[in-house]
């Protein structure tokens, strides 16, 4: 009888150490493929691989599109492209970033929840923001067994907090204890199979293509009154129980927290910009008062004294307000 064989593990801010922790103490013959993303910079050099297979039983290896899996090996998402999983091969997705990544998270989770169901596992450990919440969601929707890392015991605790309240998971552990918990859950034998919802296939697909469509939208979710904050389309809304997440039609996608950051980075860009402008007006303004100046032109030199100072205060207004929106998205985050 088939048992689950397939370990999806996500992690972001703290997860090297998190993938060590675990990974270390596998048994050689850990009769399982893992797949791991963890979120990496476009164009970032990362020697996580070699990290892995030094400080562990198991080799470690970034993936290679259509490559084979085998059991007893760590597959890592490779920088700028979203790691999917097809049967037996694996698929290095062209999609657009969500949750602000690339690769992210939740595309790993509904594939291996599409192609596996019930011989899947998903994991969610250490890092900050929403991303795995509604992956790890589907996964289990697809009939996989799901589990989260303890909050308390993560170096940052939003990522598990939020697929905690959101995905409810089937176990949460420490790092302690998950080596355990996985060499006791592979040996199970698998889940009966369960219909897939038609919204995660969709999902897949972008993330495997980049292509999607208005009228596929329409079908999961209701059009939203918000701009997506990466190419300021329009975006759907989708409701999964409490779990309430952001799709455009281009593709890029965002849980409402993620959603909510990148809108900050957006309104902190757009005040950077304004400040930008505001200073170099200032600069113009004292140029042209010297020039009157030095010119004898009093009149003129008045009026742009004046509207120098003006043009400072405006300045000194929007400087204020960045310092106040970073104060106050700092606070949020340590929330």
């Amino acid at each position: 009888m088939p048992h689950r064989d397939i370990v999806a593990i996500g992690t972001s801010a703290g997860g090297v150490d998190a993938l060590r922790s675990v990974t270390r103490k596998l048994s050689p013959d850990f009769d399982a493929t893992i797949l791991v993303v963890i979120h990496l910079a476009s164009g970032f050099s990362s020697s996580l691989d070699r990290f892995l297979s030094q400080n562990g039983p198991l080799p470690a290896s970034f993936a290679r599109d259509d490559e084979k899996i085998e059991p007893g090996h760590i597959y890592l998402a490779p920088p700028d492209r979203h790691l999917l999983l097809d049967g037996h091969r694996l698929l290095l997705g062209r999609g657009p970033r969500e949750n602000n990544a690339k690769p992210a998270i939740d595309p790993l989770f509904r594939s291996v929840g599409l192609c596996c169901g019930g011989r899947a596992i998903g994991i969610v450990l250490s890092g900050m923001l929403g991303d795995g919440a509604a992956g790890l969601l589907a996964l289990k929707q697809c009939g996989g067994i799901t589990v989260v890392q303890e909050p308390s015991d993560a170096a940052y605790a939003e990522m598990p907090e939020i697929a905690l309240r959101r995905a409810q998971p089937d176990h949460v552990a420490a790092l302690s204890a998950m080596p355990a918990l996985l060499t006791k859950l592979i040996r199970q034998p698998s889940g009966e199979p369960v219909l897939v919802p038609e919204r995660i296939k969709f999902e897949v697909e972008i993330a495997r293509s980049g292509h999607s469509n208005m009228n596929e939208m329409d079908r999961i979710g209701r059009r939203s009154l918000l701009a997506c904050p990466d190419c300021h389309g329009v975006m759907w809304e989708i409701d999964e129980g409490d779990l309430v997440r952001y799709r455009c039609h281009v593709g890029h996608a965002y849980t409402a927290e993620t959603a909510e950051f990148a809108i900050d980075e957006n309104l902190t860009g757009a005040l950077a910009s304004a400040l930008r402008a505001l200073d170099e007006r200032v600069a113009v303004t004292q140029t042209l008062r010297d020039k009157a100046v030095a010119s004898g032109h009093n009149k003129s030199a008045e009026w742009w004294t004046l509207r120098n100072g003006e043009v400072e205060h405006e300045a000194e207004v929007i400087r204020e307000s960045i310092l106040r929106i970073e104060e106050l998205i700092g606070d949020n985050r340590r929330r």
